[in-house]
């Protein structure tokens, strides 16, 4: 009967949608916890990423079951019907978590006078050999804050400026990264009091406040910090100079983050 063929359609497509939505939820797990962990959603356009992978795989599979599921088909014709949505949504996903994992930040780089957010797709293919392994595409480390070592050589300055010229920032070849701890006299070198940008970004002291709680919140035990004493440098990306981070006055470490212009 009619009535029964399409309460079975709409069964076998609210299952699917389950299923998918299962799968969803789980791939968030990874996305939003080890790829994108909090701030990095926005730096890195993670959510963005996130919801138009669930947009194709999670909606146009089932929407794909719902047209082509017809209980009156023969079990061959199901089973080739079911199986080209399967390896079509399965297609779809894999694509998905290939560009999400590409996007990913895999480093914060101190770079002279900024730090920079690097994902695995910012880095030139002919210097991927050089990633350490926690900065793999498929690694669930989070991303990583680390130096930089200048080039030496003639030769390899040279090669950098011409790289710069092309777009890419030495900051974005691994191979000069270096334990973040060999870079912290230059970045107190260039990190300026926080009360130099709330006087300088009044108009969006809301924001700053919000990163200086959160820092503040950063503590360890037996610490004892004040607003004031906190630090900042810009933070650049891809895609937005208008960031800063908050650092610790003692140790130098990322404390927070701020959608805040840092170039005065």
């Amino acid at each position: 009967m009619p009535s029964l063929s399409i309460q079975s359609r709409i069964a076998f497509f609210l299952s699917h949608l389950a299923l998918s939505a299962l799968l969803a939820v789980c791939i968030a797990g990874i996305v939003f916890t080890a790829w994108f962990p909090e701030h990095f959603r926005m730096l890195a356009g993670g959510h963005k990423l996130f919801w138009t992978v669930v947009a194709v795989d999670v909606v146009c599979g089932p929407l794909l079951t719902l047209m082509l599921y017809k209980p009156t088909k023969t079990k061959l014709a199901l089973a080739v019907d079911i199986t080209l949505i399967a390896a079509i949504q399965l297609a779809a996903l894999g694509y998905g978590l290939f560009t999400l994992a590409s996007a990913r930040p895999i480093a914060v780089v101190f770079e002279v006078d900024r730090f920079r957010v690097v994902s695995h797709a910012d880095v030139p293919e002919a210097d991927l050999r050089y990633l350490p392994t926690w900065a793999s595409r498929w690694s669930l480390e989070p991303p990583r804050t680390v130096g930089l070592k200048m080039p030496l050589t003639v030769d390899e300055r040279i090669q950098n400026f011409d790289a710069a010229l092309q777009g890419v920032e030495v900051g974005q070849r691994p191979q000069y990264w270096q334990d973040y701890q060999f870079s912290v006299d230059a970045v107190k070198a260039r990190a300026q009091p926080i009360k130099i940008l709330h006087h300088a970004r009044a108009d969006q002291a809301d924001l700053l406040d919000r990163a200086i709680k959160q820092a503040l919140n950063d503590h360890q035990i037996g610490e004892t910090l004040n607003a004031e004493e906190f630090l900042w440098v810009p933070l650049v990306t891809r895609s937005t100079l208008e960031w800063v981070v908050i650092l610790d006055p003692v140790t130098l470490r990322i404390r927070a983050y701020a959608p805040l212009d840092g170039f005065l």
